[in-house]
């Protein structure tokens, strides 16, 4: 029976991939930004009519919930996301269906998480009689953008009446070739904060820094001291990432500014290190300006938590990709300092959040996610449809 239902969906996958390729090029051509996905919105609620899948808009923003029952669809449920939002970043690519939205772009593939949510809710839809209980299908603004919206919709009630009780999420891979995809149970994603400092004292002519407070000098010492919050204080076991990436002094080769701006972000896998590593930062540099004759103000905005892969939801999918796309076709992940808010939902339930290969072979190079030249072989997006659909069948099945 399991033969068959994989049959069908490799059949119905196939034949619904050219209108889901479509979807996904209108949908990455009108990039919206995160909370101004509106279209985007409009997009998604005319395709599921189209489908005859009943929706309610407006879930933490421009969210949508979309459900499908099977028989006895009271009997259990477990949902499948997609994020919705893209980046400001101005597209280089030269394919017919380039941004249409001058300085916005579908870098970070939420085009094709999208489209393959899109495509299995249309397969499960048509098998909505060979399982029991209910699918419930997340399409989530603002991923790109703190506090996220998976926590808006979390608030909003996306995860009650009833609890799911699993969740799987999928995200491009860039350095995975199409049609394979890969798996990592437990701790796969950092969290993610952003670090603000402001390094404030007396300005004036860099000619005469004994009557100044040099701001520019005190900021380089924090940005070089910061390094030993993780070469000294960091659990040796816990992955830890501490970088800046933005400096603004706006002064002149003979003006000390009397201000200067330090962007960063701090990244980890332990909430209890986390909360410590934040004292520690905000410490440091409060002291080491105060001990130069100046002042640090420090801002840590908290973003998303670590994401954690349920162990056993996790080994079951990646048996379950094995069997449906060859063992050959699954790979296993290695633990990344990048960050994603499906963490949020990752934390409350159990979660499989995992990776679809999207890249060409005859592409040189890697079109790398959060560039201007990212994009997807559209041949991930049957892999990535039929799976989506064959690891919701495989947890709602009525024939064993």
């Amino acid at each position: 029976m399991t033969n068959t239902l994989s049959v069908k969906i490799k059949s119905l996958a196939a034949e619904f991939a050219p209108g889901i390729i479509h979807i996904r090029r209108h949908l990455h051509s009108r990039p919206e930004l995160s909370e101004l996905e509106f279209h985007t919105a409009d997009f998604i609620c005319a395709t599921l009519d189209s489908y005859g899948i009943p929706y309610v808009r407006n879930v933490g923003g421009n969210g949508i919930v979309a459900k499908i029952e099977g028989r006895q669809p009271q009997s259990s449920t477990l949902a499948l996301r997609a994020d919705m939002d893209a980046l400001p970043i101005h597209e280089l690519n030269a394919c017919d269906y380039k941004s249409l939205n001058p300085g916005v772009m579908h870098a970070c593939g939420h085009d094709v998480h999208m489209a393959s949510l899109l495509g299995a809710s249309r397969i499960l839809n048509e098998l909505k009689n060979e399982f029991e209980g209910t699918i419930r299908l997340i399409f989530q603004p603002s991923e790109e953008k703190f506090p996220g919206g998976a926590l808006a919709m979390i608030k909003d009630g996306v995860l009650n009446n009833p609890v799911p009780g699993r969740i799987y999420g999928q995200h491009v891979l860039p350095t995975l070739e199409a049609g394979k995809v890969g798996f990592k149970p437990g701790r796969y994603m950092a969290s993610t904060d952003e670090i603000y400092l402001t390094v404030r004292g007396r300005g004036g002519h860099a000619a005469t820094p004994e009557l100044n407070t040099d701001t520019v000098l005190i900021a380089s010492h924090i940005i070089v001291a910061m390094q030993q919050v993780v070469s000294r204080s960091a659990p040796p076991g816990i992955p830890t990432v501490l970088s800046f990436g933005r400096v603004i002094a706006d002064g002149r080769t003979n003006i000390i500014p009397s201000e200067v701006k330090i962007d960063g972000t701090f990244r980890t896998f332990d909430e209890t290190w986390r909360a410590l590593a934040h004292e520690k930062i905000t410490a440091l540099a409060t002291g080491l300006a105060a001990s130069m004759g100046g002042s640090c103000e420090v801002f840590i905005d908290k973003g998303y938590p670590f994401l954690v892969n349920d162990d056993l939801a996790t080994s079951e999918a990646r048996a379950l990709a094995q069997e449906f796309l060859g063992a050959g076709n699954v790979v296993d992940l290695e633990q990344r300092m990048t960050a994603e808010d499906f963490a949020y939902y990752s934390q409350l339930i159990p979660a499989c959040f995992y990776r679809l290969g999207v890249k060409d072979p005859s592409w040189e190079g890697i079109r790398n996610l959060h560039t201007p030249e990212f994009d997807a072989d559209e041949r991930s997006l049957e892999t990535g449809m039929g799976l989506m659909a064959w690891l919701a069948l495989n947890q709602l099945k009525p024939w064993q």
